[in-house]
């Protein structure tokens, strides 16, 4: 039997998924009860998402310290493959110190580590970022499409109300060979436009929601070869624990959330999830 949801509650483990796939973008090292977390202390959460089918992840950095664990998280854990940025709305605070180039720069000499796979999570973001901070927002996102070309590195886009700037951008620099859109928030003709350039649609428990309409709308143009899942743990928790911290665990309800809206048995998208992911990021 499985329990009410709370928003206070702790979720329970879903079914295991029939074939194992990838978190392709998790922050394990955010509590949103503001508890300390250290790069070690991964073993639980990454063995009971083992238990569900969730046995790779990738650990996303957002800024200095958040790289910094990314890199030692995937070295302390096999299953774990690492994603290293300075995130858009990190940007322009950086910048106003003084520091943006100094972490950029640090950035890249992390991207050159063989386990990281990543440079993201980078791109733009106009919900809380203002007209102000923009300028410095894109100059940022430039830089990052320059690194994960030159290192070889895939590159994952946070976009949030900013869909036009952000597809703008990557036609202007040429968007490296691997491009995900992470935590993909766009309409169904934005996911068209993203099929046609080749890059990949990363979709979270967002796509689980009721008001969400439109995001599975976008979902059912995306080809099974494009498609990659992710929590953006600890937010974004899939329904029915929406409001509870999320967690890889969790993935399984938004895997299956996904395959119904395809059409499609849960084994045949799990089995292109975990091949889409290995395409991507290389065999962990």
């Amino acid at each position: 039997m499985t329990a009410q949801p709370s928003r206070r509650g702790e979720p329970e483990p879903p079914d295991p998924l029939p074939i194992p796939v990838v978190d392709n973008h998790t922050h394990l090292d955010i509590s949103r009860e503001g508890a300390e977390i250290a790069a070690g202390d991964l073993g639980p959460a990454l063995r009971a998402a083992a238990a569900v089918g969730v046995d790779r992840v990738v650990q996303i950095g957002c800024d200095e310290a958040g790289n910094e664990f990314a890199v030692a998280a995937a070295e302390a854990y096999p299953s774990v493959l690492a994603g290293v940025a300075v995130h858009p709305n990190e940007a322009p605070l950086l910048a106003a110190r003084g520091r943006l180039d100094a972490v950029l720069d640090r950035v890249e000499q992390l991207a050159a580590h063989p386990r990281v796979r990543v440079v993201g999570e980078t791109g733009l973001d106009h919900f809380r970022t203002g007209p102000e901070g923009r300028p410095v927002q894109e100059e940022s996102f430039r830089r990052h499409i320059d690194i994960a070309k030159r290192t070889g590195r895939a590159l994952q886009i946070h976009d949030r109300d900013s869909h036009d700037d952000v597809l703008r951008v990557l036609a202007e620099e040429g968007a490296p060979e691997r491009t995900v859109m992470h935590c993909f928030s766009g309409d169904l003709e934005m996911a068209r436009e993203c099929v046609r350039r080749g890059y990949h649609l990363s979709f979270s428990g967002t796509v689980t929601f009721k008001s969400s309409r439109g995001l599975r709308d976008a979902l059912a143009v995306t080809p099974l070869e494009l498609l990659l899942v992710e929590t953006d743990a600890p937010y974004l928790t899939p329904h029915p624990w929406r409001g509870a911290s999320n967690s890889p665990v969790l993935v399984p309800l938004t895997v299956r959330a996904m395959a119904a809206v395809l059409g499609v048995a849960v084994a045949t998208l799990c089995q292109a999830l975990s091949e889409n992911s290995e395409r991507l990021y290389g065999p962990w």
